[in-house]
């Protein structure tokens, strides 16, 4: 892996290709300022483009792979700047006023922005994963490397080395700046923190001094803080340091010279954030969700979160207040300075929760979603809306559902550790052991009993150096863990016995990755001194941990997968041991290596029918654990066909109309693909029809189905010939107009993407009768009008047209007949004066009469109303 002197100079020669995951795209913020007609975003050509000035804070979206550069005084975001490479990528942001200093965790590179210019200066490899890690002060830049124990400060301007590293033991803690410009570092396996102050930067970045030219940052403090191998970890302060000894449970205060220590009555293992702001640090217990408050004077009070579970970020000071985050449930809970909860703020969505206080505002940010927040020193809570459509554009993804409440574990003491060994050194032992189980409780520390010493040792450090003994005489020592329910069961070690002649270490360690997920260390053989090796005891270092990887009596050990942590950065150092039982010294510390393996399986897989797209299937999933590397692609496989893609949802074409398909999809990294997770979907069928029923009038019919959508929208219809189709909901159609008394085939047809399908039904309407009417007169000739058929006109004649016509003349009704009717036409125009009730009209009906002939409707009055409308038009 390519070292921090390795940084590439962006003002050398080089291919725009060459750029790589994590740089900015500067080109994309210069276009958007041309587009808003701005200088720069708002900011007049004085304020030196988007430098960090008005209270403004740069947050990450994993989501959408960007920066948002959010104002804290108007809660907006006024530039979005795309990170190419890094969606979904963990990135640390460091950042001042004119300069951004970015990590992508699942990479290692490192990429410098001169917020003055909108320039990149540099770009550098690191090894990639939790292990290293970038401060920024001023114009003071520092990379740390917790497991070697290096800490190198940087040109921020070209990312090229300051003069000489200032080195620790591996596995350090800290490296964050305290508001006087000192960077803190704690060194567990000592039990001691120290300050570092950055050299003073040459004029022009091209000349870094070189290794030995005097110009190189300083370690100006050194503090004793606990004993050696208790677990340590530290949040700046204004002026100083607190250093949070979890082991022995006190906070240390290291400002102006002194140590203050304070005990602290903790019920579990407890964190602090990497900056403290104000005179309090809040402590927090995330097993117990409590927080501790301890001002200069001592602990001062403690208070309970509300809520359960355990996925509390560390509580942040600001403005008299404590600001407490749950992962769990996206909520931040605000305390005011005697620990009464003030403010509930809830958020959209779960995951990782980033607070800090900068320009005098907290900024809340939540990198997996859309949204922020800013909280002024008024404790006015606003939300910022991260993908600001204004800005760039692009609505934000939908936010996962809260996850549900975990099962509370049934809590005792922990149990034995496992394999407590021993190892005899000159006038020393070296105890190492496995871990205990934590029994639902974490473990807070270990206690290492033997040689009438009793040494308490950090629950992430798991062996020591038990010094002070006499060469010749035998020991063993016993060792137990302690939780929140007390002490365990001891465990105890081989006897050993002290001497002189110890072994030589392995002059040298490498290590390397494998793809299986193991990692093999491997040293050349040690020199017996007159004995014989009889094992080696590999020891696994990461940021502030210390722990025995295992046991090989060759010259190599794969540590199996699972073992060690994919994502974060190991160095191995090896420990001799002769067939006497006495060891050697520590051996110096290997190279660092990631372990890492295949990706876990894509969670949360769904498939189904696209309604709208014959042979299709549409699949999304949640992201699967990266294990160690990232994710570079997804293999979908839908019914034997595949494709890759590498965000998580895609539609897959190209199939059969209403095909079951087994849905299959594996997350691709480094180490190959994952194990598959699977789901069952349907293309869209044609859609099935099935009639139900059906019912008419004189006038019309009312067909009544079900239809089978096939997974998709269907649209229907009923029609019949003759007829217009009439469309409507595909459960009942009615069809009007029709001729009473008549049989008819309705056709019902159901239409979707995959087809369409049809379905008939015989219905006859009802036949519509009329009355033949003319009813006498009251004088002379008009009294017997209507008796009998007569020369001439008279009422109810019946013809084969439309007009009273002798040669067309079919016959006459009697009054009172009752004649079935069928529909009307247009035709001469008739009045039946006193003999209908001066019913006159141009309407004549066809009826059963010696066939279908017409009568005037003046002279048929239609039963039901005699509603001449109802009846279609011949």
């Amino acid at each position: 892996m390519a070292s921090i002197d390795d940084a590439e100079r962006t003002d050398a020669p080089r291919s725009r290709s060459r750029l790589r995951g994590g740089l900015v795209t500067v080109g994309t913020v210069t276009a958007l300022l041309a587009a808003m007609g701005l200088t720069v975003l708002g900011l007049g050509a004085a304020d030196n483009a988007v430098a960090n000035y008005d209270a403004s804070s740069w947050l990450w979206s994993g989501v959408r792979s960007e920066l948002a550069r959010v104002n804290g005084v108007t809660a907006r975001v006024d530039t979005r700047t795309e990170i190419p490479g890094a969606r979904r990528h963990p990135m640390q942001v460091a950042q001042t006023d004119r300069l951004l200093i970015l990590r992508d965790l699942q990479t290692g590179q490192i990429s410098s922005l001169d917020l003055a210019t909108l320039q990149l200066t540099a770009t550098t490899p690191t090894t990639p994963g939790l292990g290293v890690s970038v401060a920024l002060h001023e114009d003071a830049a520092f990379v740390v490397d917790a497991v070697q124990g290096i800490v190198r400060q940087l040109d921020p301007r070209s990312l090229s080395p300051v003069g000489e590293p200032v080195r620790y033991p591996p596995g350090i803690t800290g490296g964050a700046f305290d508001g006087e410009g000192r960077l803190w570092i704690a060194v567990p396996s000592e039990g001691t923190v120290s300050a570092v102050t950055a050299a003073k930067l040459p004029s022009a970045p091209a000349s870094a001094a070189p290794a030995g030219g005097g110009l190189s940052p300083e370690r100006v403090e050194t503090y004793d803080v606990a004993d050696p191998s208790h677990d340590l970890v530290v949040s700046t302060l204004d002026d100083g340091v607190a250093v949070l000894d979890r082991t022995a449970g006190r906070l240390l205060r290291v400002q102006r010279g002194e140590v203050r220590p304070t005990p602290l009555t903790l019920p579990g293992p407890a964190a602090l954030p990497a900056r403290t702001s104000g005179p309090r640090v809040p402590v927090t217990v995330p097993a117990e969700r409590q927080v501790l408050v301890v001002g200069d004077v001592g602990e001062e009070r403690t208070f309970t979160v509300p809520g359960s579970g355990d996925r509390l970020s560390p509580a942040v000071a600001w403005a008299d207040r404590f600001y407490c985050a749950d992962e769990a449930t996206g909520t931040i809970y605000s305390f005011d300075a005697g620990g009464q909860l003030v403010d509930t703020i809830k958020g959209k969505a779960t995951g990782p929760l980033e607070m800090e206080v900068r320009e005098n505002h907290l900024f809340i940010n939540s990198p997996d979603s859309a949204t922020a927040r800013v909280v002024d020193d008024k404790h006015q809570v606003r939300e910022v809306d991260k993908y600001a459509n204004d800005v760039l554009g692009g609505d934000p993804p939908p936010a996962p559902p809260p996850p549900p409440p975990p099962k509370k574990p049934r809590v005792s003491k922990p149990s034995a550790p496992r394999s407590v060994t021993a190892a005899a050194g000159n006038a020393q032992a070296r105890v190492s052991w496995r871990p205990a189980a934590a029994n639902g409780a974490e473990i807070i520390k270990y206690v290492v009993q033997g040689a009438g010493q009793r040494l308490e040792v950090g629950a992430n450090q798991r062996a020591v150096e038990v010094k002070g003994l006499t060469n010749g005489e035998t020991y063993r020592f016993a060792v137990h863990a302690v939780n929140a329910k007390g002490d365990g069961p001891p465990r105890s070690s081989n006897p050993v016995t002290p001497t002189a002649a110890v072994p030589d270490p392995p002059a040298s360690i490498t290590a390397q990755e494998r793809p299986d997920g193991t990692v093999v260390v491997k040293w050349p053989a040690a020199n017996a001194q007159g004995n014989k090796i009889a094992k080696y005891a590999v020891t696994a270092t990461s940021a502030g941990t210390n722990a025995p990887a295992g046991e090989s009596t060759k010259t190599e050990l794969v540590v199996p997968a699972g073992e060690l942590e994919y994502g974060t950065q190991y160095a191995f150092t090896v420990v001799a041991v002769n067939d006497k039982g006495a060891g050697s010294g520590a051996s110096p510390v290997s190279n660092t290596v990631v372990p890492f393996a295949a990706p876990g399986r894509p969670l949360d897989l769904q498939a189904g029918t696209v309604a709208d797209q014959p042979g299709a299937v549409t699949v999304q999933w949640s992201p699967a654990e990266a294990n160690g590397r990232p994710v570079t692609k997804y293999q979908v496989d839908v019914g034997g066909k595949t494709t890759e893609v590498t965000e998580t949802r895609t539609t897959v074409t190209g199939l059969g109309n209403g095909q079951n398909v087994t849905v299959k999809v594996k997350a691709v990294n480094e180490a190959g693909p994952g194990p598959e997770a699977t789901a069952t979907a349907r293309t869209v069928a044609a859609p099935r029809v099935t009639v139900t029923g059906s019912s008419a009038t004189a006038t019309g019919a009312t067909v009544t189905f079900t239809v089978d959508a096939g997974g998709g929208r269907a649209t229907c219809s009923l029609s019949t010939s003759g007829e217009p189709a009439k469309a409507g909901a595909c459960s009942s159609i009615t069809m009007t107009g029709l001729t009473p008394g008549t049989a008819y085939s309705f056709t019902v047809t159901a239409t979707n993407a995959a087809g369409k399908n049809t379905a008939t039904r015989a219905q006859t309407t009802q036949p519509l009768y009329g009355i033949a009417t003319c009813n006498n007169g009251p004088d002379g000739d008009q009294r017997t009008y209507c008796n009998a058929e007569v020369n001439g006109r008279n009422g109810n004649e019946i013809f084969s047209v439309t007009r009273q016509d002798n040669d067309k003349q079919v016959g006459w009704a009697k009054p009172g007949r009752r004649l079935q009717a069928y529909c009307k036409k247009s035709g001469e125009d008739v009045d039946s004066w006193i003999y209908n009730d001066q019913k006159r009209s141009t309407w004549w009906v066809q009826v059963n009469f010696e066939g279908k002939n017409y009568i005037p409707w003046a002279w048929l009055n239609l039963e039901g109303g005699d509603n001449i409308n109802v009846l279609p038009t011949c």
